[in-house]
């Protein structure tokens, strides 16, 4: 592969903002659930590079031969591998395709083909573009993708009140917020240039385990605290995890939690009958992870972003801790508590569209 512009690039980054900005020299997009990918194409040559500098080829075959099909012959674009199901994006599908039996990927890929979302363009031809302003990007990429073979085009506006409407609408399609990228900006590998603006919740969650920190002496830092939710039956679900405390506070929550520790009656030591455990096994561990349950009497509240999964739901990312509640009781926090967004046909984001499913 010889192109101006070889793998590995790193992709250009977003900070998180708390609002979508103003002003008119702002180029905003939705922000796809998927995994990021940079497409070089030389000729016959298609090779699909991750966030971290790796390749994807192996695991989206289809992706590969679809983009051979329908990109240009010399060309590096910017982008997202996502799974629509039921007309939604399916984050869950998509992490299933990074296995390592060829033949599950190939099953996988009949059965969850992957699309590529493009949204900018480093080079074409023989001409690097990452100096170039973002709104003239745009446009090349315009001039040279058409969308079609599980290849689309992102949606783009320079109207804030356009994106804010994005932002309400597509989140029932599986998006997670807006990205505005300075319209007059070059692309610039590695750096935050971009701002993100995604969707924050809160939620009360039982405390009903928790982890040692791995880098301590069992008993004496606290690494995470497992959290539980209660579905209309009333059974205890599994949900994730808040962490990121600092060193002080863990030690702190290990002397305070202490008391709580049990070896006896806990919801999550029964035997499995449909309700969501922490630890259990699956395609990214091999055994079950270690965890101290906790008698579920302490409430606190997370700020978190998405969920994931069929039901009984979870957190799609960590929780973000935000403060104890005494004056909730455990039995009060319940699946109730998550905002399910209105549902929102995933192909009209995919075609441009702003309407309703």
């Amino acid at each position: 592969m010889v192109l101006p512009l070889n793998p590995p690039v790193q992709p250009m980054l977003a900070t998180a903002v708390d609002e979508i900005p103003t002003g008119a020299d702002w180029v905003f997009e939705p922000k796809w659930d998927g995994y990021r990918c940079l497409v070089f194409r030389d000729g016959d040559e298609v090779f699909l590079q991750s966030r971290s500098g790796k390749p994807l080829n192996r695991y989206f075959p289809e992706a590969v031969a679809a983009l051979g099909r329908a990109l240009p012959d010399r060309v590096v674009v910017d982008g997202e591998l996502v799974v629509a199901k039921d007309d939604r994006l399916d984050f869950d599908a998509l992490s299933e395709r990074i296995h390592p039996a060829a033949s599950r990927v190939r099953l996988l890929a009949e059965r969850t083909p992957a699309s590529f979302v493009a949204f900018d363009l480093l080079a074409a031809g023989d001409e690097v573009l990452l100096d170039v302003p973002c709104a003239s990007r745009r446009e090349r990429l315009e001039s040279l993708v058409t969308p079609g073979d599980s290849l689309y085009l992102t949606p783009a506006t320079a109207d804030a009140a356009v994106a804010a409407q994005w932002f309400e609408l597509f989140e029932g399609a599986g998006l997670d917020g807006v990205i505005g990228k300075p319209a007059k900006a070059g692309y610039t590998p590695g750096k935050r240039t971009m701002v993100k603006v995604k969707h924050a919740r809160t939620a009360d969650c039982v405390v009903a385990g928790l982890r040692w920190h791995k880098d301590t002496e069992p008993g004496t830092a606290v690494g995470s605290l497992l959290l539980g939710l209660h579905d209309e039956r009333g059974v205890l679900h599994h949900v994730g995890v808040v962490g990121s405390f600092k060193a002080a506070e863990r030690r702190e929550l290990a002397r305070e939690l202490s008391g709580l520790i049990t070896e006896g009656e806990h919801p999550w030591l029964v035997e499995p009958d449909g309700r969501r455990l922490p630890g259990e096994i699956n395609r990214w561990r091999g055994k079950h992870a270690d965890w101290v349950p906790l008698r579920p009497e302490r409430v606190l509240e997370i700020a978190y972003a998405q969920t994931e999964g069929a039901a009984p739901a979870r957190l799609r990312h960590n929780g973000q801790f935000r403060r104890w509640r005494p004056d909730r009781t455990p039995e009060s926090c319940g699946y109730d508590q998550l905002e399910q967004p209105a549902r929102y046909d995933v192909e009209s984001v995919l075609r441009g569209e702003v309407r309703p499913a």
